[in-house]
């Protein structure tokens, strides 16, 4: 995510965290489905439209860098030098993501997702966004000569690999497994 660079952008993206943080800590403590939108704004000294002009919904409130990880996929494709091969760089990529999501103490929050079916539709639903929008840099880039079919395909194994390797015992191994099987279908498209 990119550093917001005047006072005013600061402030929003200060209030934006500070809603952020303050929702998942009452969610995590109380429970998710017992704090409602009203609880976290009052807790983060906001008004629920100031809320709401941050996050569009409640469940957006857990997948709070959800922007920021369709946009890092999006910018892996996009942003790689002319030399780069496209596999390995949205491995490296996913690598990352992987490692901020299983980072020390996000356990509890993959349980509570886990246990609340709002909140695993909502992840499921931006998934699907993310395979889609990875799925378009990919047709755009001129250096791909797949069909969008295969683009699509491969962007949705890209996207299913981070959500599988998070939940393996070897987060790392995982991805490493995965984005074999991922060059081996890429190379045969």
């Amino acid at each position: 995510m990119t550093v917001p660079t005047g006072r005013r952008e600061r402030k929003k993206a200060a209030t934006r965290q500070k809603i952020a943080e303050t929702a998942l800590r009452l969610f995590l403590e109380r429970g998710y489905d017992a704090v409602g939108i009203r609880d976290v704004a009052a807790e983060a000294d906001v008004a629920v439209t100031t809320l709401f002009s941050h996050f569009t919904s409640k469940e957006a409130l857990v997948f709070e860098q959800d922007d920021n990880f369709e946009q890092r996929l999006t910018q892996a494709v996009t942003d790689r030098a002319p030399h780069e091969r496209l596999i390995p760089t949205l491995r490296r990529e996913i690598h990352a993501m992987v490692r901020h999501c299983t980072a020390d103490g996000t356990a509890p929050i993959y349980r509570m997702i886990d246990e609340s079916r709002a909140l695993r539709e909502y992840e499921e639903s931006m998934r699907v966004r993310h395979a889609e929008s990875l799925a378009t840099a990919l047709v755009a880039d001129p250096d791909v000569s797949q069909s969008a079919t295969a683009c699509r395909t491969i962007a949705r194994f890209v996207i299913d690999a981070y959500s599988l390797a998070r939940d393996a015992a070897d987060p790392q191994a995982a991805v490493d497994e995965i984005f074999r099987m991922i060059e081996a279908a890429w190379r045969v498209t």
